[in-house]
């Protein structure tokens, strides 16, 4: 049975310390603790332990170092969630135009276009949700004027509230005779709609994190992106040897990925200089956690 009780920040400035973590400013680290949790900073520390048994810390560990890499890391969820929202902006779009055109407007609730009938139904569910909750003027308007209309707004009415995740799903489920489907992996740079899934679940898992502010930095990923065997544009020179599953469990391959699709939707991003000048920022932060490659700044998908 659980047993331990809280406490107050005084007793877990005491319990670090008497586990050999150095705190060598108690009143900055009690200001810390009282605006992130004990338990949010601890997912930081826990590589500093030598015996994660009894939490005891090894050597020369530091209060201010577990706060660089925090700090390090919200920093990281910023950068990567302005990326994301790019390449979410593009997929939307691309979304709306092209199947608007190909099918009709309400292509979207068209059972016969997706290959799972159930997952569209929780989709579009998830969608009458949002939509009953917006308080956007266009919504609002367009309930209001067409009243009679039983079906869901327009997709570009519509589309514009939904998630991310909504949107990759919706992807995802297209049959494979839609051709709007290779058309936007095309104009994406993933050739065909084989690849692209993948990427976009990978990437809405980790827009999630930084959604939830959950930790980025040494956190093992799931799921693996089908990478592409001669992508047409820009890529790792890693890609000749395809990377082994517990490459994928970190965040570089899956930032390669957002990268690839930024080189597309924004040609001149500032990504690269960006992410290194985090690293910069925070020199004590160990690259190999996020399982970067050494010069990676060198690589033709980077620069």
């Amino acid at each position: 049975m659980f047993s331990k009780q809280a406490m107050t920040i005084s007793q877990q400035i005491d319990q670090l310390k008497t586990r050999g973590l150095s705190i060598s400013n108690e009143a900055l680290a009690a200001a810390y603790l009282s605006n992130i949790s004990y338990y949010r900073l601890g997912e930081y520390w826990y590589v500093m332990q030598s015996d994660k048994e009894n939490h005891i810390f090894k050597s020369n560990s530091n209060f201010t170092d577990v706060v660089a890499l925090y700090n390090f890391d919200a920093k990281l969820r910023i950068l990567l969630f302005e990326v994301i929202e790019k390449i979410e902006i593009s997929l939307r779009t691309k979304l709306i135009y092209h199947l608007s055109h190909e099918i009709d407007p309400w292509w979207f609730q068209n059972f016969t276009l997706f290959t799972d009938s159930l997952a569209l139904v929780k989709t579009l569910g998830n969608l009458e949700e949002e939509l009953s909750r917006s308080k956007d003027v266009t919504i609002k308007n367009h309930k209001k004027k067409h009243k009679d209309d039983l079906r869901f707004p327009p997709a570009w009415k519509s589309l514009e509230q939904t998630s991310f995740g909504a949107l990759s799903k919706l992807y995802s489920n297209l049959k494979p005779t839609v051709k709007s489907k290779d058309t936007i992996a095309k104009e994406l740079g993933a050739v065909n709609h084989t690849y692209l899934p993948s990427w976009l679940q990978s990437i809405a898992q980790i827009r999630n994190f930084c959604a939830h502010h959950s930790r980025l930095w040494n956190r093992n990923l799931p799921g693996a992106p089908k990478l592409l065997s001669k992508p047409p544009n820009l890529w790792i020179t890693e890609s000749i040897n395809v990377p082994k599953q517990h490459e994928f469990k970190r965040l570089y391959v899956h930032m390669c990925l957002m990268k690839y699709l930024l080189n597309v939707i924004q040609p001149n991003n500032d990504f690269t200089q960006q992410l290194d000048g985090l690293f910069s920022t925070y020199p004590n932060v160990d690259p190999d956690a996020l399982g970067m490659k050494i010069n990676w700044q060198q690589e033709p998908l980077w620069q």
